[in-house]
């Protein structure tokens, strides 16, 4: 049986924003500072905790909302530092994606979208499926996994089920 462009992106969105959403409340409730939390990040070359969680809202219903619109723009402005604001925003994304309909998410195979980049002069051409799986998809694990690794990194207790969050059974 062939696997729609809707099941290979969009309940993987919303399970892995559902995983995120439980960290931040794990993370609200620690010991750690609000502070601390959004200065944090693995190495110093590489974004903090609020931009990874603001860079999964963009690879995520962002890459819809770019194949709808046809280009995606990189977002530059400054994410929320308040777990309470990042955990809404988070919720919202997941809410948004499980209205999407399946139909609507297929009717995107073959439709051109661009990912630009204008200080640098980037234009990157895409068919909608191949932005979502082979651009905006690596990118969104990249940014859950960096996220869910420096809250670790930070002594959080949260652990591999908590990344997986709540699995499709059956």
């Amino acid at each position: 049986m062939p696997i729609s462009l809707y099941d290979a992106t969009v309940p993987t969105m919303i399970q892995m924003l559902g995983a995120a959403h439980g960290w931040i409340e794990k993370a609200k409730a620690s010991d750690l500072s609000e502070e601390e939390i959004a200065g944090a990040c693995l190495k110093e070359d590489m974004a903090c905790f609020p931009k990874q969680i603001n860079w999964m809202l963009c690879h995520s219903l962002g890459a819809i909302e770019a194949v709808r619109k046809g280009v995606m723009h990189p977002d530059l402005e400054e994410p929320t530092h308040d777990l309470e604001q990042m955990r809404l925003n988070v919720g919202a994304a997941e809410n948004q994606l499980r209205a999407l309909s399946v139909g609507e998410v297929e009717s995107f195979i073959g439709k051109e979208v661009h990912f630009v980049y204008e200080p640098h002069g980037v234009d990157l051409p895409f068919t909608a499926e191949n932005f979502l799986l082979s651009f905006s998809q690596p990118n969104f694990f990249f940014h859950v996994t960096t996220a869910y690794a420096i809250l670790r990194h930070k002594g959080l207790d949260i652990g591999k089920m908590d990344y997986l969050g709540q699995m499709r059974m059956g």
